[in-house]
């Protein structure tokens, strides 16, 4: 399925979650010399306006980035977050959200690279537009593949320095989007066992969602994290999202401590009713 633009839901509470984690799995990478990659298998259009029909027409930002916005003091791992945010816009006013492939840009160094796949072939064209008009003086090489990124994947690993951050994010209109990330990451790790490889899942109510996690803790023993942030009761009827998760393999040490302090704010920030809450479980070598 093609019909899906991220454009709707820029800035959302899942994005707020999976941006700041996405953060700090950079910030680990960039504490050592030596280059990295960063693979985006689902990089979308990489800024989104957030005054514009698409954005306003359902306003989820409001119950996401927004909500953060004006805070002065945060944890670290929200604070970094939101300050590159900030940077984006260039204005004390919310008015852009930088997709994953924008953050990552605004934090790599020059020797680093940044592999981008989209198949959607209008935010293929947005993506490869952003990076072509841009600084490319002091910044990451970008190359933008417009494909499919589950079969693009394995085409791009191991990087040459053999460092690197994965992140799998597909939409899952398509319920066969389950069984692909699962093989995506399992083959991934294969090939580049090494690296760090994020998932991100919503939190919705169907069957393929909710196995997904157990799935995905069977392909490595340790070395893994698993984090959910749930912001309401799932609705009535079925239908929306209620929360998201984010699974790990290979993640930093200090990660389960900077989620500790963070995911109490976010229940605190971002939930909606009392059925708000987050999890996090990991198994570190």
């Amino acid at each position: 399925m093609l019909s899906y633009r991220h454009a709707f839901h820029a800035g959302n509470h899942a994005d707020l979650f999976k941006h700041a984690v996405f953060v700090a799995l950079l910030r680990h990478l960039l504490k050592k010399d030596k280059a990295f990659w960063c693979i985006d298998t689902h990089a979308g259009a990489a800024q989104y306006s957030l005054v514009g029909d698409w954005a306003l027409k359902n306003a989820e930002f409001e119950s996401g980035i927004s909500r953060l916005w004006g805070m002065k003091v945060l944890p670290p791992l929200l604070a970094d977050y939101v300050d590159l945010v900030r940077a984006f816009n260039h204005t004390p006013e919310l008015r852009y959200y930088p997709g994953s492939p924008q953050l990552a840009v605004q934090l790599m160094r020059r020797k680093d690279a940044l592999q981008l796949f989209e198949l959607h072939s209008t935010e293929g064209d947005l993506l490869e537009k952003h990076f072509r008009g841009s600084d490319v003086k002091n910044r990451a090489r970008v190359e933008v593949h417009k494909g499919d990124g589950f079969s693009g994947l394995l085409s791009v690993l191991p990087p040459p320095s053999r460092r690197g951050l994965v992140l799998i994010d597909p939409s899952y209109e398509d319920k066969q989007d389950y069984k692909r990330v699962a093989t995506a990451l399992r083959e991934g790790v294969k090939r580049f066992a090494t690296g760090t490889f994020m998932v991100w899942y919503p939190q919705v109510q169907r069957r393929d969602a909710a196995m997904l996690p157990d799935t995905l803790m069977n392909l490595q023993r340790t070395d893994w994290l698993h984090a959910t942030l749930t912001v309401k009761e799932p609705a009535a009827g079925g239908l929306g999202l209620h929360g998201s998760g984010v699974f790990i393999i290979n993640p930093p040490w200090t990660l389960p401590a900077m989620l500790k302090e963070a995911m109490p704010w976010l229940v605190k920030m971002l939930g909606q009713d009392g059925e708000a809450a987050f999890s996090l479980d990991y198994r570190m070598a």
